[in-house]
Parts: C-alpha cells; structure tokens; sequence
C-alpha cells in the first residue's frame, strides 16, 4: 500500500453528490444509500439561509424573533487557542460551559466576529422544537414518517473533532460554510479514539489533529486517510451522514447554523447501544482471559448470530425477552437491569 504523507490531508476524495427535488426522491436518496451523500441547495430557499446569506447579523436578528425566553447552554473557549474545542494537555476540555440568554450569546458572538484571537462560542446540538418558536415551522426538510430530533448548532469559526453519533444524520447548512471529513465506521481503530466517558460532547473523539497530524504517533491515521472523504457545503447543501460514520465538522465563516435531523430506523424503546458497552466494560472487560472467553461466545450466541437455534427448544409462549422485543419485554429489561445497578 502507498504511502500516505501529511499533504494527503487535503486530497481526499469528494462525498458523492445527489439530486432531490422531491420528498419522495430525498426519502429513497436516504432509504437506499448506506453512503455519505450531499444534495446541494436542499434548503436554499429557507428564510434563514437567505438572512444569513445578507449578513450573520441579519441571521441572528431573524433567530432572535423565534427564540423562546429561555436560558441556553454555549461552550466558550479559551482566547488566542484557536478554533478546535477539544481537551487540554490535562485532558480537561479546553473551553467552559455558560448559560446565558440567546441575544447576550449572539452579542458576544458580535463582539468578537472580527478577532481571530477570540475565543470560540459554540452553541450545539440546541432542540429546536424546546428552544424557538416557529423556527422549524419556516425553516425545515419534509422527511415523511421519520422521527427525527431537530437540532440547531450556531457559533463563531470552530473545529469538532471526528466522532461518530448512532442516529442517521442529516445535516443542512443554513449559515456561513462548512466542511465535513468522513472516514467510514470501520476506520474507528485507526482514528485513535479517546475516552468514552471524559469527552467533549458526550461521544468518543478522535486524539488525531486533522489539521496537524502526528503521524510518529498516530500511524495508523495513514489508513484512516485512505478511506476518508470530505465535502465542502456553502449555505443551502446538505449531507446526509449515515449512522456511525465518523465526521470531523468545521465551521469556517465569523458566524455559523447547522440544522440537523437525527434519526434511527430501530424503535428508541430498544435503548442505546453505547449504554450496553459501558456495562460490558464494567462488568465483563477486566475478568480472567477464559471467563472473558466464554462470555464472548455467549454474546455471539445471543446477540450477534440469534440463530434459530436460541429458542428452539423453549415453548413461544415462554421465551420472554429471548423473543422478538416488544416495548413491554423492552421495560422489562431495562426495570431489571436498574434494580441490578441499584443494589
């Protein structure tokens, strides 16, 4: 295999791109593509990309008439450390967190647009529908029977480091650019992910400075590179991220508004895979090499391979949550497993 050099960082091979000009073709775009896709000016016509695209403060002006009187949650980062919110050399996150009212937030926002020394100001993953009022009514994709989480993400120029999310992801760029790197799920070995429970968004982010790789010592980020893709969205593009791809996100313009919708084809009731690794961590990781064995073929068994072969032997009507879940033997199991952890 080629060598990868530090200039491959910036010739990765472009998302594919797609047209809708439908809900129903955007709603087959998303059903049959299990790959990153980009549909160029699928929210143009919002009122708030044509705000912004007068000026970020028209753009916040316009937010500021939806926003509920509500205190929102911003990250603010630390002066003259640049745009990437990540950890310190403590491992601590290198920005803190405020609640402020939003048009204090924007005026921050404004004060600083100008100063590239500034501190960052991010405000993510805000719900739409609990934040503003009307917002999504004006500005919003028509994704059929999908429900999905709206989420609204505003700053100043950042940097978030690749992670990956287990909901599909569509993501609309409303104001100011933005560029997205992809690396595919099976890259997760290769991006040298951090902690799982000390993150800076609550899910694991690559320890890797995309735009300054330590290839000494993080080699295997050379693979990493191989698979990666990028795209480039000015206001209006969207990108459609399928669940668990990694996406390293930088908003590249003095203000910034991401809209997204998340959502997953298996029930929420189902409960999130993250939560069984953790519990697998504690409970199973650090046991003696040959119960861990045993212990692997039993999750093989049971979760992964679910053959026939599992239930068999046992009446249906006594198989309980060995049997297709419902939301009942859902709630079962989630009431045992807190009275387990409680004890």
């Amino acid at each position: 295999m080629a060598e990868a050099d530090p200039a491959s960082v910036g010739k990765l091979r472009p998302v594919a791109e797609a047209k809708a000009a439908t809900t129903a073709e955007l709603d087959a775009l998303l059903r049959e593509n299990k790959q990153p896709f980009v549909v160029r000016g699928l929210v143009s016509d919002w009122p708030l990309v044509e705000a912004g695209r007068r000026s970020g403060r028209e753009a916040r002006d316009y937010l500021l008439r939806f926003r509920r009187n509500a205190l929102f949650t911003a990250s603010i980062g630390q002066a003259g450390a640049g745009e990437r919110l990540f950890y310190d050399e403590a491992m601590q996150m290198n920005f803190r967190t405020v609640r402020a009212k939003l048009p204090d937030l924007f005026a921050a926002i404004e004060a600083v647009e100008s100063d590239a020394n500034a501190p960052a100001v991010y405000l993510a993953s805000i719900d739409v529908h609990d934040f503003f009022d009307g917002l999504h009514e004006a500005n919003h994709v028509d994704l059929g029977d999908r429900s999905c989480l709206a989420s609204i993400w505003m700053g100043t120029r950042t940097r978030i480091a690749a992670h990956n999310d287990f909901p599909d992801n569509l993501a609309c760029v409303a104001v100011g650019r933005r560029r997205f790197t992809l690396f595919p799920p099976d890259q997760f070995r290769n991006l040298y992910l951090g902690p799982i429970d000390n993150t800076p968004a609550g899910r694991a982010v690559s320890m890797v400075d995309l735009h300054a790789p330590d290839f000494a010592a993080h080699p295997r980020f050379r693979e990493a590179l191989h698979h990666a893709m990028v795209a480039d969205l000015e206001p209006g593009d969207a990108i459609h991220i399928p669940s668990m791809w990694y996406h390293h996100v930088e908003g590249l313009d003095p203000f910034n508004v991401l809209v997204n919708y998340w959502w997953r084809d298996t029930p929420r009731w189902l409960g999130q895979p993250q939560d069984a690794l953790n519990l697998a961590i504690m409970a199973i990781r650090d046991l003696p090499e040959d119960e861990k064995a045993h212990w692997r073929d039993l999750f093989e068994y049971y979760v992964f391979s679910n053959g026939d072969e599992v239930v068999a032997h046992i009446p249906e009507e006594a198989r309980s949550v060995l049997a297709p879940l419902t939301p009942e033997s859902a709630a079962r199991i989630r009431a045992y497993l807190l009275r387990q952890l409680s004890r």
